[in-house]
């Protein structure tokens, strides 16, 4: 592992989270003997605008039961259940940090859904699987974070059989200049490498991906935090269950940075579904 991934696998990877998603479960009230998705769908998507962009990505993919499936960057592993939940297909998860592959492994058991997703530790870079092993690909929140970003969409597409689907979701470069620190997938500068819509797009295609779909969600996500904050004016503090139980005590800063720069126009939100050619 490179200094530049060690250090993006400590940012993610603190200790204790598993320990920590249990305890806030039992807080709310969760059968711990009888979870489902649903019950851990508040604290196993964290990405931008969680289990709605999951279900809003899922439904342009639409996976079939016969489709296998790899989610690179899979971290606690919300999606990956939820496309086999949903659709019934067979998921592979790869996550840099080994924290993520051992709580989305754990959750995982606990929803009975382990004959059909499994997850491993791994490079964005490097893929641990053959070449066009899978149907189809997913990420979501996991570029920022990649430097060698041809790199990176080309082992996308190596690994996906010829006429594969790729969906992503990604946190794109706005024009309103650069963002402050800490951020969700970032305490500072040097593990944060944002890239404009038209610059993913090019390098994808280049790649060897041609566009399905592509669809700028920012004014969307800003709607949904405002009415976010309106619902938690005047409470004391976030509710039991959320991604502040993932991300820790730092929660509000990185928020609040990130919201100030999604509203500035700094940052932009991208779905976008591609065919491997």
């Amino acid at each position: 592992m490179t200094d530049q991934s060690s250090d993006v696998a400590r940012h993610y990877g603190k200790g204790g989270l598993l320990e920590r998603m249990l305890a806030a479960l039992q807080q709310a009230g969760k059968d711990m003997d009888r979870l489902t998705i649903d019950d851990l769908a508040p604290i196993d998507e964290f990405h931008s605008r969680r289990r709605t962009a999951t279900a809003e990505l899922g439904a342009l993919l639409a996976p079939v039961a016969t489709d296998r499936a790899i989610d690179i960057g899979s971290g606690v592993g919300g999606p990956s259940r939820y496309l086999a939940a949903t659709y019934g297909c067979r998921v592979s998860g790869v996550d840099l940090t080994q924290e993520f592959v051992d709580t989305a492994t754990a959750l995982t058991g606990l929803v009975g859904l382990s004959e059909r997703v499994d997850f491993r530790q791994g490079s964005a870079l490097d893929l641990p699987f053959p070449d066009a092993s899978f149907d189809l690909a997913w990420s979501q929140n996991v570029a920022m974070n990649i430097q060698d970003r041809p790199r990176y969409y080309a082992e996308m597409h190596r690994v996906l059989k010829p006429g594969g689907r790729l969906a992503i979701q990604d946190v794109t470069q706005g024009p309103g200049g650069p963002i402050d620190f800490p951020v969700m997938w970032a305490d500072r500068a040097d593990i944060s490498f944002l890239r404009t819509q038209d610059d993913t797009r090019t390098m994808l295609e280049t790649a060897g991906f041609t566009v399905e779909h592509w669809i700028d969600n920012t004014d969307i996500a800003r709607a949904e935090a405002a009415a976010e904050r309106a619902r938690m004016t005047g409470t004391e503090g976030p509710p039991i269950l959320g991604i502040h139980v993932v991300v820790g005590p730092s929660f509000r800063e990185k928020m609040r940075n990130a919201g100030k720069a999604q509203q500035e126009d700094r940052l932009r939100l991208l779905n976008a579904v591609l065919t491997r050619v």
